[in-house]
């Protein structure tokens, strides 16, 4: 009878061990998919003395289109219910190499959002640079604005925006030569990969970009990601007081810098505290 017993207890405790073990990857798979699989809103206001009514914008980057990512229903339901006057779209939709229906994937995206939301102000990143893609996001009626620069009227504000397409920055580089501000109305430079000193230096009253991710993994209680991916070091706000460009907001005398984490994946979603967003960001006057 006893050894009934201990045999029928080794099986309860057996079954009581598989039962948590499957509990933790259950957690475990839900906790991936939220942070990877699951779009949010991330909303900002900005004050500015060179408009006349509010303006919203929102900002979308590094979709990296894959059949398993997020869709594009998801970005545009969310999308319609913020009401942007105009998206501001920073490259890296697909990933380099990918097959054409891939590359279709944003291209449809693009003309749904100009079809059916608001105009698109479109530059490329460093993996969505295929001329026949280009055409294509063209033809959606997006104003790519890859190294051009033009006044455009938003909700009845002038905006000058700037955009440029640079996968690297030499020493040389330069914006002044390249474009020029007017103080008089509300300028917006578009750039993938940040370049805080030089962007600073050239002034825009807003400038944004993508290309980071976020850091991909970030720690809690704002201690930053934990791994910079443009030093290489290791819990960078932890052990070393430089300014990590993740995400976020960067101010410089007269304006300021903001980076999205973005929508996708590159090369592997193992995103966690920092789920991917749409940016919606209100300028309002001041």
């Amino acid at each position: 009878m006893n050894k009934r017993k201990e045999k029928e207890r080794k099986i309860k405790k057996r079954r009581r061990r598989i039962a948590l073990f499957l509990m933790i990857c259950a957690v475990l798979l839900f906790t991936w998919w939220f942070n990877n699989y699951t779009l949010k809103i991330n909303s900002f206001e900005i004050k500015s003395g060179k408009l006349e009514t509010p303006v919203r914008i929102a900002v979308i980057a590094d979709l990296h289109a894959n059949p398993n990512g997020i869709d594009n229903d998801t970005i545009l339901k969310k999308l319609k219910k913020t009401e942007p006057d105009a998206v501001f779209m920073l490259g890296d939709m697909y990933t380099r190499k990918s097959p054409v229906e891939i590359m279709q994937i944003p291209v449809n995206l693009t003309a749904m959002i100009v079809q059916d939301i608001c105009p698109v102000y479109f530059v490329t990143g460093d993996h969505d640079t295929d001329k026949n893609y280009l055409d294509a996001i063209s033809k959606t009626g997006a104003e790519v604005m890859n190294y051009r620069c033009d006044d455009f009227l938003i909700n009845g504000n002038k905006f000058r925006i700037m955009g440029i397409d640079n996968v690297y920055y030499s020493p040389t580089f330069d914006l002044h030569s390249e474009f020029e501000t007017d103080p008089a109305v509300f300028n917006i430079l578009m750039a993938h990969i940040p370049n805080y000193e030089k962007f600073a230096d050239f002034g825009a009253d807003l400038t944004l970009c993508a290309d980071t991710h976020g850091g991909m993994i970030q720690l809690p209680f704002n201690l930053g990601p934990v791994i910079d991916s443009s030093t290489m070091k290791y819990l960078p706000e932890v052990f070393g007081d430089e300014t990590v460009y993740d995400k976020g907001f960067f101010d410089y005398d007269g304006g300021t810098m903001f980076i999205t984490s973005g929508i996708g994946d590159s090369p592997y979603p193992v995103r966690f505290n920092n789920r991917p967003e749409i940016v919606v960001m209100d300028i309002v006057p001041e």
